[in-house]
Parts: structure tokens; C-alpha cells; sequence
């Protein structure tokens, strides 16, 4: 079972991916409050559905992968996590203005956008699947945070520029990986639980 401040840390890092994309839109669009708040609730949708998808495949495998559960969800998280880092560390600033360019503003673009953030979340569906957790309670957390980053986003991206995406991602990033390998000391028994 998942402490409270784990799912938090989980849906603030499974959020970061959004975060970074919604600065980078609205540094590009410039959206108002209201649109913001609608793009938002488009990327905390999808980001909530997501890890539910991977939930449901990881229940369907769970019984033929249970002697190994821990080593899968330590892989994942830390495949995840490991990405986002290096996203996060070598992409260029100007692939940031590419991606969001102005003649990208349907609503098809930020369903995209909001999937191809989302996907990592449906990775660590899978691997939540195999501890057993509350997915309903996980899934509303990432959403919702989701949702409110992903506005603070929108509407801090044309202040801040990509930079603050980009240190999201990274710290985003490192969270994963360490919670991943937390679990895993977990269940091999090289610590005891930590509370988080």
C-alpha cells in the first residue's frame, strides 16, 4: 500500500511531463484564464485515465509476474523517470518553440500533446498493478494534479519561458527513479518501509 506522501510524490512527478508542455504552450499561445483552465482539464483527464488503462493490463499479468512484481514496477518507474531526466537534461530550448508552434492550437494538438504526456502514466499503471494499490485514489490524484499544474503552466509559460518546464521534468524525473528504488529495497528487505 502506497503512504500518502507517495502518491503525491508520484502524482507530481507523473504531472511534470504536462507541466513542461503547458509552458511551452503558453509561452507560444498566450492562452486567458478560462482556456487555460479548459486545456488543463483536457491534460488532467487524460493523465488520470491513463495509469487506469495500465492498471488494468497490469491486473490481467499480475498472477503470471508475481514472484518478480517488484523488480517490474522498479523498472518502470525508473524507465520513466530515467526519460523524463534525460528529456529533461539535453533537449534543446528551441525544439521547445518548435513544437508549440503557433499554427498548432486545435483541439486535436492538445489531445495529442496531453496522450504523448500521459503515456509514462499508463507505464506506471502497469507497474502499480503489480503492489496491489489503490488505483482509483492514485489515478484522481494524478489528474487532479495534473490539472492544476498544467493550468499554472499555461498561464505562467509566457513569464517563465521553457526553462521551469524543463527543471519540472528533471526533478520530476529523479523522483521516479528514487521511488522506484525504494520500492524494490522494500521487497528485497534491504530497508523497512520509510513512510513515503
Amino acid at each position: 500500500m502506497m503512504s500518502p506522501i507517495a502518491i503525491v510524490v508520484l502524482a507530481v512527478s507523473m504531472s511534470a511531463d504536462a507541466f513542461a508542455a503547458a509552458i511551452g504552450r503558453g509561452a507560444q499561445h498566450r492562452p486567458s484564464v478560462p482556456q487555460a483552465l479548459r486545456q488543463g482539464l483536457v491534460f488532467g483527464i487524460i493523465e488520470a485515465l491513463t495509469p487506469l488503462i495500465g492498471f488494468a493490463i497490469g491486473i490481467v499479468a499480475a498472477g503470471l509476474v508475481e514472484a518478480i512484481d517488484h523488480w517490474i514496477a522498479f523498472g518502470l518507474l525508473s524507465i520513466v523517470g530515467g526519460k523524463m531526466l534525460y528529456e529533461g537534461l539535453t533537449r534543446d530550448p528551441s525544439e521547445d518553440a518548435e513544437e508549440e508552434a503557433p499554427s498548432r492550437r486545435g483541439l486535436f494538438t492538445l489531445i495529442a500533446t496531453a496522450v504523448g504526456t500521459s503515456i509514462d502514466a499508463g507505464a506506471v499503471g502497469i507497474g502499480l498493478a503489480f503492489l496491489g494499490a489503490n488505483i482509483w485514489i492514485i489515478a484522481a490524484a494524478i489528474g487532479v494534479t495534473t490539472f492544476g499544474l498544467a493550468t499554472l503552466g499555461l498561464l505562467i509559460g509566457k513569464f517563465a519561458g521553457t526553462k521551469l518546464g524543463r527543471a519540472a521534468e528533471i526533478i520530476g524525473g529523479a523522483a521516479l527513479v528514487l521511488l522506484g528504488a525504494k520500492i524494490l529495497l522494500e521487497h528485497l528487505g534491504a530497508i523497512g518501509s520509510i513512510g513515503f
